[in-house]
Order: structure tokens, then sequence, then C-alpha cells
């Protein structure tokens, strides 16, 4: 299966066109696409409910989204209030069904310089002929690493609590009546998961090592509750790798900052990890995973 991490700039392009369209081209194609940056009623993007826009440009996907923060943008119009919320955040889309999904608002710290907001990671559960897998789309704090390092302690022990926390319920159904469970079994909620997004952190930081664990790298290591670089699995990782590219003090730095990690099931299945550095619908360029999502997960025998 082709998975696809889009940071979409809520459609800015590096050549400073909003093109929302052009967004959509790029990523059409993949089986399950991760998009951060999206946005619903700002002014800088004419007002749009991009979610909605980026469903109708891709019609055949699931969607979810799930804003990182919300504020009011209702007006008074024939003497009656409209209702719209001006909200940022990112996006899931699936060509196979979202069973489940649910946000988590990640740790924030306030600043007096520069502007901050709230992240978030939008998780997915969808059920792939592998397997259950939960699909994170995410978006880190682009400041510092101690902000960072906050937000993947939050993600890392929210996915340690899989096993014993259940998904949307759990147990039998005692007023049936009432059909609680909408005729539904338990919906899974599985240790296998996939974070997709922009991490704003380059390979050699400490909150990389957070997530897959301290130098030396062992290569082929690959714990069952822990995530290995899909990129770092794929291939030997070249000095040119890149997905963003920004003049910073006068020099243009190409940076790896959207990554793709892979539960400890899958480290064996990563077929190809790449960067579309030709693409200029926004000022990230997309990362594209091929990865085997296909074959049932059998734990013990490496996954694959």
């Amino acid at each position: 299966m082709k998975l696809v991490s889009y940071n979409i700039q809520y459609g800015f392009g590096s050549d400073g066109r909003y093109d929302l369209a052009r967004c959509a081209k790029v990523v059409a194609g993949a089986d399950i696409v991760a998009l951060q940056e999206v946005e619903r009623h700002w002014l800088r993007s004419n007002e749009d409910d991009q979610p909605e826009l980026l469903s109708q440009l891709l019609p055949d996907y699931h969607w979810v989204y799930g804003p990182a923060f919300d504020m009011d943008a209702s007006h008074r119009r024939e003497g009656r209030i409209v209702n719209r919320r001006r909200q940022f955040g990112t996006m899931v889309l699936s060509k196979l069904p979202i069973v489940w999904s649910r946000l988590h608002t990640l740790p924030l710290r306030r600043t007096l310089r520069p502007l901050n907001t709230r992240n978030a990671a939008l998780e997915c559960m969808i059920r792939t002929p592998a397997g259950p897998v939960r699909v994170l789309s995410l978006h880190l704090a682009h400041i510092a690493a101690e902000e960072r390092l906050e937000q993947i302690d939050y993600l890392l022990a929210e996915h340690r609590r899989v096993p014993s926390e259940g998904g949307p319920w759990s147990g039998a159904d005692d007023e049936p009546a009432r059909n609680w469970s909408n005729g539904e079994q338990e919906p899974e909620n599985p240790v296998a998961a996939i974070w997709l997004g922009d991490f704003n952190m380059e390979p050699d930081s400490a909150e990389y090592r957070r997530i897959v664990g301290s130098a030396p790298y062992h290569r082929g290591a690959a714990y069952l509750d822990g995530f290995v670089d899909a990129a770092a699995v794929a291939m030997e990782p070249t000095a040119d790798f890149h997905t963003h590219v920004k003049t910073i003090d006068g020099r243009l730095a190409k940076r790896r900052l959207d990554h793709c990690f892979v539960g400890g099931m899958f480290a064996g299945r990563v077929r190809s990890v790449s960067a579309d550095i030709g693409q200029i619908a926004s000022d990230h360029f997309p990362l594209w995973v091929d990865i085997d999502l296909e074959t049932p997960i059998v734990i013990g025998t490496g996954g694959g």
C-alpha cells in the first residue's frame, strides 16, 4: 500500500499561490493520506472549508478532520446567527473505511514570541488486509525541542496504554434495547501503529532518538511496542534526502522534517520511502511510503 504525508501549508505553494486543487492532485492515488496544516474559514484562504473541498476533490476517500484549535467565526445573516468555527489541524483520508478516530491535543508551551499554536495528532483506526492499524497524522511544535519532547512523551504514553485501554467502547452491552453498540462488535484498538506527519525535527535530534531509541542504532532492531523510522529501514538515508527547504541565516537549508515511523511489527515491510522534491504545491515536499499492509500480521515471526 502507498502512504503519503504532506504538510500542505493551508494550500499555499512555494510560489506563494493558493491552490488547494494542486495539493489534492499531489496525493491522489495514495491508499492512505495524512495531511497537516488544513484549515476552515480563515481569511487568508478565502474562508474556505478546506476539509470539505478536499473531500470533493478526492471523492474516492473516506476522511476525518481533527482541529488542533477551534475559534469562533460565526456571523449574522438575515437576523440569524450562522455558526461557523475557524479551525486549523490535521486530516486523514483513506480508501479503506476509517472505523474510528480520536483527536489528541498535544502539550503546549505559552510564548512571549514568536507566535506559538496548539498542535494535535489525529488517530484513525483502519482495517487493512494486514490487520487493524492505528494511523496518526500529526504536527509537532516548530519552536523548541523541549516542547516537541513533551508532545512525543504524551503520544508514546498513549501508545503504550493501548492494550489495556481498548477502543471507543468495550465490554458487553447491558442495555441491548438501546443498542449502544449499533449492532457492531467491539472495535479493535491494535498495538500496530504508523505515525505520519510534520515532526519539525531532524534525524540527528533528541526528539528523533526519543521515538526510535538512542545510538548506536541497530538497523534491524524493532521493539514490539516501539517505532522505527521507515526511511532508515528502507534505505541508507543520503545527506540530500529532505522534505523541506528554507533559507536560514542567509544559507539554504535542506531539512528532513517530515517522517513516517512504523510500529516494530512493520520494520521488515517497508519497501521504499521517497520525497517528491519536484512539487511546489506547498513549502514542504510530500513523503511517500510503500509498505506491505496486505500480508496478515503474525506477531513473533517478524511481522511479514
